[in-house]
C-alpha cells in the first residue's frame, strides 16, 4: 500500500505525557445529550433522565464547596462536555495572563492536532440543512422529465438536475438545436424530428441508475419580498461530480462520473472531467450497462463507471458500467491503495474499521484515517430492526459504499451506506427480489395506497416513526411533521398515542430509492384527500375541485384553474366553460367557488390536466371514449367540437382520442357551410360510422341509425320540377326546412328562393314566415338521392313555368331560341353561370350581357337573382348550352327586351326621379343636390325614395342645425309626415345589414343612400362629413338619443360618429334619472359637452349637465363634506348601500346615514341602477373610501323634523342622551350598536334588559333598530357606553314585580314554565322573574287531574297566590275555579258595563233604556223567537251554514233576524252573494233601495211564544213582495210577470245554489239567456257574468271559456273581457287575470283609457309589479287617441299616490309633465295634484287608514309633517302665476287657508290672507293701468 499524502498526523491524547486517559465506550455511562437527538427537543422537553438530573444537583454543590474551599477549579468529571471545554493554564497566574495563554493554548492545540481526548465522531443523517453547495451526494434517477431528472438522495431527499448540467456535450448538442431554429426557419420536418431526440432524456438516464451528483443550490429563486422555496438543484457533469480529482487519483476500483465525448465501433470514448486534457476514458462495448445498448447511445449520456484500469502512460483509464461487475462486493471492487483522500466520492466502495457504534448508527475510519459515519438508515436498522450493538462491534472491519459528503466537517468525514442493495447497485433492496415475479416496490405497494393497520416498530425522537406497511423487507417512514394534521411536541417509545407497537391507518406518498424506504403519511387530511398525484387521476372522472384563478388575456378570461387536491391543478379551455358561450365568465366563476368537473386528458410528464365543466359531459352516463382500442362502429356518446372547417369538423372526446365528423353526417337536412350550423366547443352526440384501432382514426355523424329504405322510396318518387307543400320545422341561418306533407323527407328553401325581388325582399319575407307554418304550392329545384337532399323555390317567375310546363329540368329541355327563367348560381369573369331545374346549367357569357352591366360590379348581378334570358346555342355533344340578354330584333326590326332581364340597377336608368332630372343611378354621387321623397317617418330617421327603386335614408343628426330649431325635443322628427319632399344631399351609402354609414364609393347592387337635409349642409359649398378624429374635446355638439342602457345612453352627433353619455352625466335632475327610458326616448335631442375621445373605438363620452357642473372626471381629492351629488346605485345589501360617484369612484350608505328617521332606513327599498342623489359625509383618502348620507336633511336641505339626529363625533353625546342605533354585532359580552358609520356604542350584558333574559342573544340580532340610553362616555378613549333598560329610558316605567310584592290572595296572571308530574310551575307576567309551583291538587275543584294532560309549556294561566314561605322563597298557587269566581264575575261585571254602554249608544235617540225592566225569561223567548224565525226562513243550506247575508242582517240591531230575499237583492247593488262569491263580478245591478215597510218593523219587534193553534191556509202570493218568494212555485209565479228582471232570474239562481242545485243553477241561467227579451242587453249582460262567476266556482277552465266564447258573441268582447277579469282577482286568480289581461291590451289597445287605467291599477297594487305598471302608459300614449292623454295621464298620477305600491315621485314627474304640455293654465290639474299630495300626506301619518275619524279631519295629522312644505309651494306656485280670473283665485286662496287652518298653522293663515291681498291689489292696480291705456 502506498503512503497516505496528509497535511498533518494527528496526535493523540494517549501520547501525551501527564494526561490521564480515558477510554470511552458506548453505552457504558449515561449520556447527557445522546448523538441521534437534536439539539433543540421539539416543545422544550429536557432529555435528561430524573436520575441524571439529581447526579448533576449533587456534582454542581460538590463543586461550588470545593472552589470556595481551595479557591481551584474543581476537576472534570464524567458528565462534563469535553469536546467543546479546552483545558486552562494553572490558575496561579494573573488574570489577564490566563486570558492570552488561554487563547494561544487553544490555538496551539487546534494547530498541532492535539485535544485533551479522542473527539468523539457525531453521526449525522444528510438532511436539507446539512446539505450545501458544494457537496457531493450518491443518488438513484426517480424520476425522468421533459427538461429535468429527479433523483432520489439519502435520508428522504429529492434533488433534480436541469437537463443543461447533465454533460458538456448535451449543453453543445442543445445549443447547436437552438442557433439552427433561429438561423434557418426552414428545416425539413425530418430534420426537426431527429434533433428533437436530443430532448428525450429517456434515451439518456433509466429508472434506478445510480449518478453521483454535484449540488449546486438548496434554494429556488423567487421574486423579491417572498420566501424562498427549498429546491436541491443538482448537476451531473462530470466537471463537477469529479471536482479535485487529477491525473495521479485514478486508481483502480474507484469510481468516477464520465460522460459520452463519441461512440465507437467497439465502444465509448468517455470524458471524465479532469483538469488534464489529455486523460480520458475508454469503455469496451462489453462493460456498457445492461439497460443500454451501444447503437441506442447518446452523445452527452453520463455514466458512474468503475476504473477498471489504466494504459501503460496513464492517459487511458479502462471504464466499466456494467453494475454486475461494480457492484459486485464478493470480488472485490473495493478501494485499497488511494493516493490521496481525494479519492475518496461518493459511489465508491471501501472497508470501514469500526470505531464506534451507537443506537442510531455506526462510526468507523477507512484506511485508518479518515472518519466514516452510517446513520440510521444506511446502517441497515432502519430496514431491519436489527440492533447494531449486537450487530457490530468496536474493531470489525465492514464493507459499504461512500454516499455522500460533509463539506462543512472539521476534521473531515464521509457518510457511507451498508445497505445491500446500494453496495450491489440494485435498484430494490435484494430481500424483496425474489428469483421469480419480482415486482418494483411501487408496485406492491403504489403511491396513494392506504394502508389501513400499519404498525410503528422504533419512535426517533424528534426525527419521526418507523412503521410496517405490509410489505417483506421494506419499512415505512413517517417523518414527524408528517405525523397529525398539528404539531407534534415530542416523540417518546413508550408513551403517547405513536409508541412502538401501536396501530395507525396510513397512506404511501412516496418511495425512496436510496434509503429503501417508503414515505408515508399518518395526517388524517392526507389520508383522506382525494388525490395525492397526478396519476392517481383517472381520465373521464368525475371530480370536485375549487377554482384557484381565472386566467385573463387581451379578450379576456381563456381559461380557469381548478384545484382538485393539494399540490393538483387543472385547467379549465374557453370552450369548455360552459355548454352554451358565455359572454361573461367572470359573473359565473369566482375564485374559491366549489365546481363538479370531468377529467378530459392528462400528461403526466407535464403534470397537466385538462378539465371540463359542460353539463352535458359530466352529466353523461355513456363510456368514456379514452383509448381507440375499445372502440367499436355503432358506439355512441358525446363528443366536443374543436375545429369547424368546410368539410367537416374535428370532434374531441376523452384522452387522445379525436373523430372526423364529415358534412354530410352532421344532419339529415342539405348542410352547405358548417361553420354557420357548428361552432368549436359546441357539444354533439355522435355515432361511431367507422374505426381504424390500429391507425388511430376514426368517423363518427350526427345522423339518427334509423334505416333510410323509407326516405329513399319517397326521394325516387318525388320528382324534379313537381309542386309540393310542407311544414317550416326550423329556420337556420339562411335556411328554411321544411317537412314535406306526405313523405319522410325533409327540404331546405334558401330565403334567396322565396321571391324574385332584391335580397332585403326575401329576407323580409323569411321573417314572416314562423316555425310550424304551413306553405304550398313549392317547386322541386333538385334532390340529391345520395345525399338524401332536397332544394325547394318559391320564386314566382320558377312557379309560374313549372304550372305551364315550361320549367327547365333537363338538358333535353333546353331549345335554340327559347326563353328560360332561371337564377344566378356563380358570377365568374368572363360571365355568369345560370341555374335551372335537375341541376341544369347555362353559361351567360360576359359579351352576352347588356352594355350597361359591363361597368357595373359583378356585372349587377348576385347569386339566387332570378333571371330571364334566351337560348343563344345549344352543343348536343357536350350537352351545354349558352344564353344571352341581347336584344331581340322583332319583325318590325326594332329590338325588344327580353322579360325581366336585369333590374333596373343593371342598366343604371332611373324610373320617375323624385327631382325630375337625375337619369342614372351614378347621378347620386357624393355632395350631389336633389330630392326626396319621405316614405316613412322613425324615431332616429327618415325613410325617403329618390326614385322607383331606389332608397335613402336621412339620419335625425342631419336634419337640424341647432336645438333651438327642434319644437319637441322628445320628438324632434314630429314636425315631417310622409309624401313630404325635402331637399337632400347625398353624404354616402348607408350598410343597412351591419347599420353603420360607408363612404359612396361603397356602392352595393341596391344601394341605400345616407342623405342630409341640414339648412347649413344644403348652402355649404364644401360638403363635409363629421368624422371621430374632427371632434375635440370640451366642445359642444347636438346629439340624439340612438338606444337607452340601463346606466347610460348612447348618442348620434352624425351617421358615422357615436357617443356615450353616461347617467349622471345626463342631467342635474336626478328626478329623470329615474326612468331614463322615459325621459330620454330614442330620437330627442340633447346638448351634451365632448369629455373624451376614443379614436380607437370611434367612440365619444359626453356630458348633458348644465355648464356650471364640473366635467371634469370626478375623483377622491375633489370630494369634499356636505357635498351633494348624484349617484347610481350598485349593490344593495341588509346593511349598505353601494353608490357610484363616477367610473372609478363609488362610495357606501350605512344604515345609520340612509333617513332621518331610523324606522323609515330600509336598504332594499333602493334598486340596483337607481340614480340617486346623495350626500358626501366623510372622505377617507388614505384608505380611499368615502361615506356617503341620503338623509332628508342634508341632501335636500329639509326642514321636516329629524327623529334621530345624526352623531359625527364621540363629543355630540352626552351622558343621559337617548340615541337609537343598529345592532352592530352581538359578542359573548354584550351588544355593540352603530350610532355612526364611524362610531359604535357598546351594551353590557346586565344593562341589555329589565327582565331576566334566559337565552338573551336570541332576543338580539345584526342590523336591529334598538334604542338606549347613554351612560358612559370617554372622548379620549372613543368610547360610548349606554343601556337598553327600559328602566333607563322611560320616565314612567313601572318596576316588574318582584317576590316581596307578592301577597297571599293575590290574583296574578302568568304562564306555565314546566310542567311535571306533581303539578306546574307558574312564571308570574311583568315580573322579575318570580315563580311558584301549583300542585295537581289545586288545579281542579273536583279529583285532581293530570297536569301533563290539562297544561303544556307557555299556557297563559290566572292564578291565585295560596301560601308564600319567605325564607325559601317559594310560592304556592292555587289554579282551581272556586279561587278565582269572584275575579272572573267582577270582570264579567265589567263586560256587562261595557256592553250596556255601547247598546245605549246604538239606540235610537229618544227612545228610553228599559233593559233592565226586561226579565232574563222574556231574553230568552226573544232568542227562542229569533230562532224559530230563522228556522222557517228556508235559507240554511244542507251543510248547516247560514247565507253570508243573512248574517250580516242578523247582526245588525234594526233587522229582525229574518232575512227577506226581496230586500236582500234590492239593498245590496254588488248582486247576490250566495256561495260566498260576488254574482256580478263587481258590476252595480241598477235597483233602487226601498224603504222597510211597516210589517217589517212590526217583525223586527220581539214577540212572546204563544201556542199555536190550527188555522186556515191562506194564499200568501200577495204578501211575496213583502217576505219575497221562498219557494221555487213562488220565483216562478214572480217570472211569469218580470221575465225580463235579471234580479229576480239571479235571485231564483241563488236560491237553487242554496239547496246545492248547482246544475239546475246553470239551467236557470240558459232559461233566463233565452227568455229576456233583445232589447234588455243590459239585463242579459247581468246573466252572463252571473254564469261566468258560476262556472268560475264551481266549474272548470274548459267549460268557464265555452261560456266565455259564447258571452262574447252575444256581448261587447271587451266589456266582458272586463268582467272576467274582475271575477278572477275577486277570486284570487290573478295568473288567469294577468293573462286575460294582456291578451286583452293587445287586441283592444286603442279601445278604451279605462282599460289601461284598470291593467295599471292591478299590476301595481296587487301584483306588486311597478316595471309592468309603468310600461303602460307610453303604450297608451301611442294607442290612444289624444284627447285622452290628458287625463289618463292623470289618473296614472293618482295611482301612483293611492296605491300603496305606488312612487309618489313619479306621480309628481307625471303631474309635473302634464301641467307642462298644457301650460299649466289648467286650474283643475291645479287642484288634483295638490288634493294628492294632501292624501298621500295623511296616509302617510295615519299609517293609512282612511276611516274611522283618522282622515283629514284631524288637525294634528291633516296633510301630515313630510308634505307641508311640498303643498305650500304647489299653492305659491299657482299663486305666482299669471292670467288667473277672480273668481278662480278666490277658491284657490280660500282652498289654501282652509288647508293652513286644518293643519293648526295660524301663521301660515295670515300669511295665506296677505298674499290673496297683495294678489287682489296687483290685479286692481293691472286693471287701471289697462283702462288708463285703453283710454289713453
Amino acid at each position: 500500500m502506498a503512503p497516505m499524502k496528509r497535511k498533518s498526523a494527528p496526535t493523540f491524547e494517549k501520547d501525551k505525557p501527564g494526561k490521564k486517559q480515558k477510554v470511552a465506550v458506548s453505552g457504558s455511562t449515561p449520556a447527557l445529550l445522546r448523538q441521534e437527538e437534536p439539539s433543540f427537543p421539539r416543545g422544550g422537553a429536557s432529555v435528561l433522565t430524573p436520575l441524571e438530573q439529581k447526579q448533576i444537583q449533587i456534582q454542581a454543590k460538590d463543586d461550588v464547596l470545593f472552589e470556595q474551599s481551595t479557591g481551584k477549579k474543581a476537576p472534570r468529571n464524567e458528565y462534563e462536555d469535553e469536546e467543546n471545554e479546552v483545558q486552562l493554564p494553572e490558575e496561579t497566574e494573573v488574570a489577564s495572563t490566563k486570558a492570552r495563554r488561554k487563547t494561544k493554548t487553544k490555538s496551539r492545540l487546534k494547530n498541532a492536532g492535539l485535544t485533551s481526548q479522542e473527539k468523539s465522531v457525531r453521526i449525522e443523517g444528510l438532511s436539507y440543512k446539512r446539505l450545501m453547495p458544494g457537496s457531493i451526494v450518491l443518488g438513484q434517477v426517480s424520476q425522468i422529465n421533459q427538461h429535468d431528472i429527479a433523483l432520489s438522495l439519502p435520508n428522504n431527499l429529492t434533488g433534480y438536475a436541469p437537463i443543461t448540467s447533465v454533460s458538456d456535450r448535451l449543453t453543445s448538442r442543445i445549443e447547436a438545436q437552438v442557433a439552427q431554429e433561429e438561423d434557418d426557419d426552414e428545416n425539413s420536418d425530418g430534420n426537426i424530428r431527429s434533433e428533437n431526440k436530443v430532448l428525450d432524456l429517456k434515451s439518456y438516464f433509466v429508472i434506478g441508475q445510480y449518478l453521483r451528483a454535484y449540488i449546486v443550490s438548496t434554494e429556488k429563486d423567487t421574486p423579491q419580498g417572498t420566501r424562498s422555496r427549498r429546491h436541491i438543484e443538482l448537476s451531473l457533469n462530470p466537471r463537477q461530480t469529479n471536482l479535485g480529482l487529477q491525473r495521479s487519483n485514478l486508481v483502480i476500483n474507484s469510481m468516477v462520473q464520465a460522460s459520452v465525448k463519441s461512440v465507437e465501433d467497439h465502444g465509448l470514448v468517455m470524458d471524465l472531467g479532469v483538469e488534464e486534457d489529455t486523460v480520458r476514458g475508454f469503455m469496451s462495448s462489453k462493460e456498457i450497462s445492461p439497460n443500454f445498448e451501444l447503437s441506442r447511445v447518446q452523445e452527452g449520456t453520463v455514466y458512474l463507471c468503475l476504473i477498471t484500469g489504466l494504459s501503460s502512460n496513464g492517459n487511458v483509464v479502462k471504464l466499466s458500467a456494467d453494475s454486475r461487475k461494480s457492484g459486485n462486493i464478493k470480488k472485490g471492487c473495493f478501494l485499497t491503495d488511494a493516493p490521496t483522500i481525494d479519492c475518496f466520492l461518493p459511489g465508491t466502495a471501501v472497508h470501514c474499521l469500526v470505531s464506534e457504534v451507537t443506537k442510531s448508527g455506526v462510526v468507523g475510519k477507512a484506511m485508518g484515517v479518515l472518519d466514516l459515519t452510517a446513520d440510521l438508515v444506511h446502517s441497515g436498522a432502519a430496514a431491519s430492526g436489527e440492533d447494531l450493538e449486537s450487530k457490530y462491534s468496536v474493531g470489525d472491519k465492514i464493507k459499504g459504499r461512500i454516499i455522500c459528503t460533509f463539506p462543512g466537517a472539521e476534521p473531515r468525514k464521509l457518510g457511507i451506506s451498508l445497505l445491500e442493495h446500494v453496495l450491489s447497485f440494485q435498484s430494490h433492496p435484494i430481500s424483496n427480489k425474489p428469483a421469480a415475479g419480482f415486482k418494483p416496490p411501487l408496485e406492491v405497494l403504489p403511491l396513494s395506497t392506504v394502508v389501513p393497520e400499519a404498525n410503528v416498530v422504533k419512535v426517533e425522537p424528534g426525527i419521526g416513526l418507523l412503521v410496517d406497511v405490509g410489505v417483506k423487507g421494506i419499512r415505512g417512514y413517517v417523518h414527524i411533521s408528517r405525523i397529525a394534521d398539528g404539531k407534534i411536541e415530542n416523540l417518546t417509545q413508550d408513551t403517547g398515542p405513536y409508541k412502538t407497537g401501536s396501530v395507525h391507518k396510513a397512506r404511501v406518498i412516496g418511495y425512496n430509492y436510496m434509503d429503501g424506504l417508503y414515505i408515508v403519511s399518518l395526517e388524517p387530511k392526507v389520508i383522506a384527500q382525494p388525490f395525492l398525484s397526478i396519476d392517481d387521476v383517472e381520465v373521464g372522472q368525475t371530480v370536485k375541485g375549487t377554482i384557484q384563478k381565472l386566467l385573463v388575456n387581451e379578450s379576456g378570461i381563456n381559461g380557469i384553474i381548478v384545484s382538485l387536491a393539494e399540490g393538483i391543478t387543472g385547467l379549465v379551455p374557453e370552450i369548455h366553460f360552459s355548454d352554451i358561450h358565455l359572454q361573461h365568465p367572470e359573473r359565473k366563476f369566482k375564485e374559491g367557488a366549489s365546481v363538479t368537473a370531468r377529467i378530459l386528458s392528462k400528461l403526466p410528464a407535464k403534470r397537466q390536466l385538462r378539465l371540463t365543466l359542460k353539463k352535458a359531459l359530466i352529466n353523461s352516463d355513456d363510456e368514456i371514449w379514452k383509448s381507440y382500442d375499445t372502440l367499436e362502429k355503432g358506439a355512441e356518446a358525446p363528443g366536443t367540437i374543436v375545429k369547424v372547417t368546410s368539410p367537416g369538423a374535428v370532434v374531441q372526446f376523452y384522452g387522445s382520442v379525436r373523430g372526423f365528423l364529415p358534412v354530410s353526417e352532421m344532419s339529415e337536412s342539405y348542410i352547405d357551410d358548417p361553420t354557420k350550423h357548428f361552432r368549436a366547443g359546441q357539444v354533439v352526440r355522435v355515432r361511431i360510422v367507422s374505426v381504424d384501432n390500429a391507425g388511430k382514426r376514426m368517423i363518427v355523424s350526427c345522423k339518427t341509425p334509423i334505416s333510410g329504405i323509407t326516405q329513399q322510396e319517397d326521394l325516387q318518387n318525388l320528382a324534379v320540377g313537381s309542386l309540393v307543400s310542407g311544414t317550416v320545422s326550423e329556420k337556420v341561418n339562411d335556411e328554411i326546412i321544411l317537412e314535406l306533407h306526405g313523405s319522410t323527407l325533409k327540404a331546405i328553401l334558401p330565403f334567396e328562393q322565396l321571391t324574385d325581388g332584391s335580397a332585403q325582399k326575401s329576407s323580409s319575407a323569411a321573417k314572416k314566415i314562423r316555425v310550424g307554418q304551413e306553405m304550398k304550392e313549392l317547386v322541386v329545384l333538385n334532390k340529391a338521392e345520395s345525399k338524401r337532399l332536397v332544394q325547394l323555390t318559391s320564386k314566382p317567375s320558377l312557379l309560374k313555368v313549372a304550372r305551364s310546363g315550361k320549367l327547365v329540368k333537363s338538358f333535353e329541355n333546353v331549345h335554340e331560341g327559347a326563353e328560360v327563367d332561371g337564377y344566378v348560381n356563380n358570377v365568374t369573369a368572363t360571365g355568369v353561370f345560370v341555374h335551372f331545374a335537375g341541376g341544369t346549367s347555362g353559361l351567360l357569357l360576359k359579351t352576352q350581357l347588356p352594355d350597361a352591366a359591363l361597368s357595373m360590379p359583378d356585372f349587377g348581378m348576385r347569386r339566387n337573382q332570378s333571371i330571364s334570358a334566351r337560348v343563344l346555342s345549344v352543343d348536343h355533344a357536350q350537352q351545354r348550352f349558352l344564353l344571352t340578354m341581347k336584344l331581340k330584333p322583332s319583325a318590325n326590326g326594332v329590338a325588344t327586351k327580353p322579360k325581366g332581364a336585369v333590374s333596373s340597377f343593371a342598366d343604371g336608368l332611373l324610373s320617375d326621379p323624385v327631382d325630375g332630372v337625375s337619369a342614372s343611378i351614378d347621378n347620386f354621387s357624393f355632395g350631389k343636390l336633389t330630392k326626396a321623397r319621405i316614405n316613412s317617418v322613425k324615431d332616429t330617421q327618415l325613410n325617403v325614395q329618390l326614385a322607383n327603386g331606389v332608397q335613402g335614408r336621412i339620419d335625425v343628426s342631419e336634419v337640424f342645425d341647432d336645438l333651438a330649431d327642434i319644437k319637441d325635443r322628445k320628438t324632434p322628427l314630429k314636425s315631417f309626415h310622409p309624401k313630404q319632399i325635402l331637399p337632400v344631399r347625398v353624404l354616402g351609402i348607408h350598410d343597412s345589414r351591419n347599420h353603420r354609414f360607408l363612404p359612396i364609393t361603397h356602392r352595393d347592387k341596391a344601394p341605400v343612400f345616407e342623405l342630409t337635409t341640414k339648412p347649413s349642409d344644403l348652402a355649404s359649398v364644401d360638403l363635409d362629413v363629421l368624422t371621430v378624429d374632427k371632434v375635440q374635446a370640451g366642445s359642444t355638439r347636438l346629439c340624439f338619443v340612438n338606444n337607452v342602457g340601463d346606466d347610460c345612453v348612447w348618442v348620434n352627433l352624425s351617421p358615422n360618429v357615436r357617443g356615450r353619455i353616461r347617467a349622471l352625466e345626463l342631467s342635474d335632475d336626478v328626478s329623470v334619472l329615474k326612468d331614463l327610458s322615459k325621459n330620454f326616448p330614442v330620437g330627442s335631442a340633447l346638448k351634451a359637452k365632448v369629455i373624451n375621445v376614443d379614436m380607437i373605438n370611434n367612440r365619444l363620452d359626453l356630458s348633458a349637465r348644465s355648464a356650471s357642473s364640473s366635467t371634469k372626471p370626478l375623483t377622491i381629492n375633489g370630494l369634499s363634506p356636505d357635498m351633494v351629488l348624484p349617484g347610481r346605485v350598485t349593490k344593495v345589501n341588509e346593511r349598505q348601500v353601494m353608490v357610484q360617484l363616477s367610473e372609478t369612484l363609488s362610495g357606501s350608505v350605512n344604515l345609520v346615514d340612509l333617513a332621518d328617521d331610523y324606522s323609515d332606513a330600509d336598504p332594499t327599498a333602493y334598486e340596483k341602477n337607481q340614480i340617486i342623489r346623495v350626500c358626501v359625509k366623510h372622505v377617507d383618502s388614505p384608505n380611499k373610501r368615502v361615506f356617503l348620507s341620503t338623509r332628508p336633511s342634508r341632501v335636500l336641505s329639509s326642514s321636516l323634523p329629524v327623529n334621530d339626529r345624526e352623531i359625527n363625533a364621540v363629543s355630540d353625546l352626552q351622558v343621559g342622551d337617548v340615541v337609537r342605533g343598529f345592532i352592530k354585532n352581538v359578542a359573548d359580552s354584550g351588544v355593540f350598536i352603530n350610532l355612526a358609520s364611524n362610531i359604535a356604542a357598546f351594551v353590557r350584558v346586565s344593562d341589555l334588559s329589565d327582565l331576566y333574559l334566559k337565552d338573551w342573544k336570541s332576543h338580539f340580532e345584526i342590523d336591529q333598530l334598538v334604542k338606549g340610553k347613554v351612560i358612559e362616555v370617554d372622548t379620549a378613549l372613543n368610547h360610548v357606553q349606554m343601556s337598553l333598560k327600559n328602566s333607563h329610558i322611560d320616565k314612567n316605567y313601572k318596576p316588574p314585580l318582584t317576590f316581596t310584592d307578592m301577597t297571599v290572595g293575590q290574583v296574578v296572571r302568568g304562564k306555565i314554565r314546566k310542567v311535571e308530574d306533581f303539578g306546574v310551575f307558574v312564571v308570574v307576567d311583568d315580573s322579575a322573574n318570580v315563580s311558584g309551583l301549583c300542585h295537581k291538587t289545586q288545579m281542579a275543584d273536583g279529583k285532581a287531574p293530570d297536569p301533563r294532560k290539562l297544561y303544556e309549556e307557555g299556557d297563559a294561566v290566572k292564578a291565585k297566590v295560596l301560601k308564600i314561605d319567605r325564607e325559601k322563597r317559594r310560592i304556592s298557587f292555587g289554579l282551581k275555579a272556586s279561587f278565582l269566581k269572584s275575579e272572573i264575575d267582577a270582570e264579567d261585571d265589567v263586560e256587562d258595563d261595557v256592553e250596556d254602554d255601547h247598546s245605549a249608544t246604538d239606540r235610537p235617540v229618544g227612545e228610553e233604556d228599559n233593559s233592565s225592566e226586561v226579565s232574563e225569561g222574556d231574553q230568552i223567548k226573544d232568542i227562542s223567537v229569533a230562532e224559530a224565525n230563522h228556522d222557517s226562513d228556508g235559507w240554511e243550506g244542507l251543510d248547516g251554514t247560514q247565507d253570508v247575508e243573512s248574517d250580516s242582517r242578523m247582526d245588525d240591531p234594526d233587522d229582525s233576524g229574518v232575512a227577506v230575499i226581496g230586500e236582500s237583492m234590492q239593498d245590496n247593488q254588488q248582486g247576490l252573494n250566495a256561495g260566498g262569491f260576488d254574482w256580478t263580478g263587481g258590476v252595480a245591478l241598477s235597483k233602487p233601495k226601498e224603504p222597510p215597510s211597516e210589517s217589517d218593523a212590526e217583525i223586527s219587534q220581539p214577540k212572546k211564544k204563544k201556542r199555536r193553534k190550527a188555522s186556515p191556509q191562506i194564499d200568501r202570493t200577495g204578501d211575496l213582495d213583502a217576505y219575497g218568494p221562498q219557494s221555487v212555485a213562488d220565483y216562478e209565479r214572480l217570472l211569469l210577470g218580470q221575465p225580463n228582471s235579471s234580479v229576480l232570474w239571479l235571485g231564483y239562481m241563488a236560491f237553487q245554489l242554496q239547496l246545492s242545485e248547482v246544475d239546475r243553477a246553470k239551467e236557470i241561467a240558459e232559461r233566463a239567456l233565452r227568455t229576456i227579451h233583445i232589447r234588455e242587453q243590459d239585463e242579459k249582460l247581468n246573466v252572463w257574468v252571473a254564469l261566468l262567476n258560476l262556472e268560475n266556482t264551481y266549474g272548470t277552465e274548459e267549460s268557464l271559456d265555452k261560456i266565455f266564447k259564447r258571452a262574447c258573441q252575444h256581448c261587447d268582447v271587451l266589456d266582458m273581457s272586463e268582467r272576467l277579469i274582475s271575477i278572477f282577482i275577486q277570486s284570487g286568480q290573478y295568473d288567469q287575470a294577468d293573462a286575460l289581461l294582456t291578451s286583452t291590451l293587445s287586441k283592444h289597445s286603442s279601445s278604451s283609457p279605462s282599460l289601461y287605467l284598470n291593467a295599471a291599477t292591478f299590476y301595481l297594487t296587487t301584483l306588486n309589479s311597478p316595471s309592468r305598471a309603468h310600461a303602460l302608459l307610453p303604450r297608451a300614449m301611442q294607442s290612444l287617441p289624444p284627447h285622452t292623454h290628458i287625463d289618463l295621464t292623470k289618473q296614472f298620477a293618482l295611482l301612483e299616490f293611492s296605491s300603496p305600491n305606488g312612487d309618489p315621485e313619479r306621480g309628481r314627474t307625471l303631474f309635473e309633465n302634464l301641467l307642462s304640455t298644457v301650460g299649466g293654465k289648467k286650474l283643475d290639474l291645479w287642484h288634483v295634484y295638490v288634493d294628492a299630495e294632501i292624501k298621500k300626506g295623511v296616509g302617510k301619518e295615519t299609517g293609512g287608514q282612511t276611516g274611522g275619524g283618522s282622515g283629514i279631519g284631524r288637525k294634528e295629522e291633516v296633510g301630515g309633517p313630510a308634505n307641508k312644505e311640498r303643498v305650500r309651494g304647489l299653492f305659491e306656485r299657482v299663486s305666482r302665476m299669471k292670467g288667473w280670473k277672480v273668481k278662480q283665485m278666490k277658491f284657490w286662496f280660500g282652498k289654501w287657508a282652509g288647508w293652513e287652518e286644518k293643519i293648526g298653522d295660524e301663521a301660515g293663515r295670515k300669511r295665506v290672507e296677505g298674499l290673496a291681498e297683495d294678489w287682489v291689489r296687483r290685479k286692481a292696480e293691472e286693471r287701471e293701468k289697462g283702462r288708463g291705456e285703453k283710454e289713453g
